[in-house]
């Protein structure tokens, strides 16, 4: 009989190792149930490939986004995990079950950013700071996106584009690096009437946050809630923080910055 090469001692080494995943699903990466992403849909027994296999585009764009270049809004940015509790069920406007079941909690991700820095620029730059949760529901993942401020400088998406473009530093020097007052914003502005309140805003020491964990959040979007019974409503989500709203003078931000960049990086990780 030819001797076994592990021994009893390894063999059991190896069991300890192994994981069971047995009561684990196989999802999207929006956490969407899934039995199979290994064969795309076809038009018929031998047909093509279909477009509208959204398993099949989610997990090619993975792959073709796997190195992932510095973006162009929001490239500065900081996160953190942790749990959302819900206090109050909100059954009454929603059967989303993480905003239902009083008491519920939900894990989450939440990254927090200014908008027109660069990855290595300074968190107390005088930027409008944007923030992204993501709550890993089981019935899938939601996604939240806010920013610190409750307007915005343009009321057409179509105009976002040239707004970044007039944010970002002169193109003739790259200068200045993470800063909005400069000429060719000014420009924007100055022709751009319904951005006024915005800029009264971002030009206040309301645009220098103290910490991450000091400012205030307003939803981006307009979410469409429906309860069990089929009702509507149409919901806005603010975000008000425990420590109260404090900011840094002008003065303040730029001593911090040239001592500490990450300021708010770092206030983040040692909270």
């Amino acid at each position: 009989m030819k001797k076994n090469k592990f021994s009893d001692e390894k063999i059991t080494q190896l069991q300890d190792h192994t994981t069971d995943n047995s009561d684990q699903a196989l999802t999207t990466n929006q956490g969407l149930k899934i039995n199979n992403n290994q064969d795309s849909l076809k038009s018929g027994e031998r047909g093509p490939s279909l477009l509208e296999d959204f398993i099949l585009r989610e997990k090619i764009t993975h792959f073709d986004h796997e190195r992932i270049p510095e973006r162009i809004v929001h490239a500065r940015g900081s996160g953190a995990h942790g749990t959302f509790k819900l206090n109050k069920s909100l059954a009454k406007y929603t059967k989303a079950n993480f905003l239902a079941e009083e008491g519920k909690e939900t894990p989450v991700f939440v990254r927090f950013s200014t908008v027109a820095g660069s990855a290595g620029s300074t968190d107390l730059a005088r930027d409008v700071r944007g923030f992204a949760i993501k709550f890993y529901t089981e019935q899938g993942n939601y996604d939240l996106v806010g920013n610190n401020i409750p307007v915005f400088f343009i009321q057409d998406a179509m105009k976002f584009p040239d707004l970044v473009h007039a944010v970002k530093p002169e193109p003739d020097n790259a200068i200045p690096q993470a800063a909005s007052a400069h000429d060719t914003f000014w420009d924007f502005i100055s022709l751009m009437p319904e951005s006024m309140h915005m800029i009264m805003w971002a030009m206040s020491d309301r645009a220098i946050p103290r910490s991450y964990r000091m400012m205030e959040g307003f939803g981006v979007h307009t979410f469409k809630f429906i309860n069990d019974e089929g009702k509507m409503h149409f919901v806005k989500f603010h975000f008000k923080p425990k420590l109260g709203v404090h900011s840094v003078a002008w003065d303040e931000a730029t001593k911090i910055s040239g001592k500490d960049p990450d300021f708010h990086r770092r206030d983040l990780w040692e909270a």
